[in-house]
């Protein structure tokens, strides 16, 4: 046992009468059983010194899109630590502090080459267990997406929110940006008069109290252990109404009668959540729906999940990404991926999670339909993909989730549901508030599931599944009635029957992304235009459905349908639609490629900064291929 090891038990001990060290056993937990993860994508080295909690006062100015003022961290140090290493992106440092304002020595080293990682922050200790950064942010901080009036629901005020995931939040806190060192945190944020700031903590000052002339502060905090990437903020116009006893949601007040009428059955979602898999431990659980630039479906930010408007359809249709995100309360949150190789542990999980949630609110059937549709997108990567791409442990590219959602309905139905739930909800006990790796995952399935059992365990092929590509041959799926519904009326259609005479009046949004993505690529116009004459489909409100018949637009060079595709490329900034078609558009290079950049041209002010650096890529790289 080393010094420091020592030093975080003697922590623990106290933590029954110290509540202010309650995060310290979680932080023994981490040290303690995963000496293997290393994070190659923070600067961080929190075995020599870590961050424990961050204490945030910030200015928000729309006026020089910036934010200022000081980040308080409480650092644990190993005995013969000279500094500690946090990560900055784009960061400007005025002066850093110890706890009793006296000057300690810093370095901002150089930024990585792709300018994603950042610089590493070195502060000498000198014994400080406290440090205080002054700071300002840079021009255009890559977590932050400062919106004009004109591009929110209520046309008057400006709109601020944040994206941390995965390794932005360091544009704006200078921390150990590591989903593995947790950290608790505190805020007081100052806005100007008439806007509201609200973040992924408990609100202390709902209302907010004064703070000069023209100026209001909110105050919030994080007593649990969290994931530095769950930190995250919103200020704007904004309106709140409960939707339960400990359910809520925000939102401007243009919105607020269709998001909250979308969002009734939140507080059974919670229920649910916590008859299958232990206690909510978070206090509240609210939304907040935000205008459409918003590059997700949602953010699992702790106590306040951020919601694109696209999922509001008008007849929950597409509560399943509520589903997600509050999933994410259990797997992510509470227990959390230690680096981001190891991501399927939090998307994956949460997918099966997702379902299952989906299954008990509104019944087998529509569980199975999304399950079927999630397979239906398995199989297309599996296609499509490169083989390292198809791997879970080391995977950030979609698969993650569909494969490790597929993972882990396949060791449901094989050991069964009741046996599974049992060890699903230990798990979450086991490891609430801790990081969790791959390794561990599968050593605690062993210990816990398998138990020694050695025909069980070649039936299950746990490392097939996990470090190879492919889908192993025990692979459990069960195909939806009401999808084979839908194929037959793909197969009517591509074989010549009229558009008319499919019976799609009472279809849900999932029916009709099983049509549409099923058709071939390639339609005849009569084809495209019956389509469109018979369902309106460049006209569907429905941001799923046209997205999924924008694609068919952009593949057959489909004229009539540009109108509608410029409208959608520039009034929604969810990449899981738009990105597809920017995809489509710069693949074809005579003719679509122009309208790629003159769509992006238009439009990339209102898409979220990680968005549009990475559309700029590729149309910078079609450009150049030329």
């Amino acid at each position: 046992m080393t010094p420091f090891v020592r030093a975080l038990l003697v922590a623990s001990a106290l933590v029954s009468a110290v509540p202010a060290l309650a995060h310290a056993r979680a932080e023994v937990a981490q040290i303690l059983t995963t000496p293997d993860s290393v994070d190659d994508r923070s600067y961080a080295q929190p075995r020599v010194a870590r961050v424990t909690n961050v204490d945030l006062d910030l200015a928000i100015d729309f006026a020089s899109k910036g934010v200022s003022g000081t980040a308080a961290l409480d650092v644990l140090a190993a005995p013969g630590a000279k500094a500690v290493v946090l990560d900055a992106l784009g960061l400007k440092i005025e002066k850093v502090t110890d706890g009793k304002g006296r000057a300690l020595p810093w370095s901002l080293g150089k930024d990585d080459p792709d300018g994603e990682k950042g610089a590493p922050l070195t502060i000498t200790l000198n014994g400080a267990k406290r440090v205080v950064i002054t700071y300002r942010t840079g021009p255009d901080p890559l977590a932050l997406q400062w919106l004009p009036a004109e591009l929110t629901a209520g046309k008057t005020k400006p709109f601020l929110y944040s994206q941390g995931q995965a390794i932005l939040n360091r544009s704006w806190i200078p921390t150990q940006d590591s989903p593995g060192v947790r950290q608790t945190w505190s805020a007081r944020i100052v806005v100007p008069e008439g806007l509201t700031a609200v973040m992924s903590g408990l609100r202390l000052t709902p209302e907010g109290e004064p703070a000069g002339p023209g100026k209001r502060a909110y105050r919030f905090r994080m007593e649990h252990p969290t994931a530095p990437y769950l930190i995250a903020i919103a200020v704007g116009d904004l309106a709140f109404k409960p939707l339960g006893a400990r359910t809520g949601v925000y939102t401007e007040p243009a919105m607020m009668d269709r998001a909250a009428a979308e969002l009734t059955d939140t507080e059974k979602m919670v229920e649910a959540a916590e008859r299958l898999y232990g206690p909510y431990r978070w206090g509240r659980y609210d939304v907040l729906v935000l205008p459409p630039a918003f590059p997700y479906g949602g953010m699992e930010n702790t106590t306040l999940t951020f919601l694109t408007p696209t999922f509001i359809t008008g007849d929950k249709a597409n509560v399943g990404l509520v589903a997600h995100e509050l999933a994410h309360s259990w797997s992510g949150n509470l227990v959390t991926n230690a680096t981001w190789n190891d991501i399927w542990l939090n998307e994956g999980f949460t997918s099966y999670v997702e379902n299952r949630l989906m299954e008990e609110l509104y019944g087998p059937a529509r569980a199975e339909i999304e399950a079927d549709l999630s397979w239906d997108e398995l199989q297309r990567a599996m296609k499509e993909r490169k083989p390292e791409q198809l791997t879970l442990q080391g995977s950030a590219t979609s698969v993650e989730y569909i494969k490790g959602e597929a993972f882990l309905r396949t060791l449901e139905h094989a050991v069964g549901r009741e046996r599974w739930d049992a060890w699903l909800r230990g798990y979450f006990d086991r490891y609430a508030f801790q990081p969790q790796t791959t390794a561990r995952f599968l050593a605690d399935l062993r210990e816990h599931l398998v138990k020694g059992d050695s025909a069980l365990e070649a039936r299950l092929q746990l490392d097939e599944w996990v470090y190879k590509p492919g889908i192993p041959s025990n692979a459990y799926h069960k195909a939806s009635p009401a999808l084979l519904e839908v194929d037959r009326q793909v197969a009517a259609f591509v074989a010549g029957a009229p558009a008319s005479s499919i019976p799609a009046k009472a279809w849900t949004t999932q029916e009709w992304q099983r049509f549409l993505n099923n058709l071939p690529r390639k339609l005849t116009p009569t084809q495209m235009a019956d389509l469109d004459g018979a369902f309106a489909l460049s006209q569907s409100t429905n941001a799923y459905v046209r997205a999924a018949w924008l694609q068919l637009v952009v593949a057959n060079r489909y004229e009539p349908g540009l109108a509608s595709l410029e409208q959608f490329l520039t009034g929604v900034g969810r990449g899981l639609f738009v990105n597809p078609l920017y995809n489509g558009l710069i693949k074809d290079k005579d003719w679509g490629l122009p309208l790629a950049k003159r769509y992006f041209a238009e439009a990339r002010g209102t898409y979220h900064p990680s968005l549009s650096t990475g559309i700029a890529r590729r149309i910078e790289a079609a450009e150049a291929a030329k």
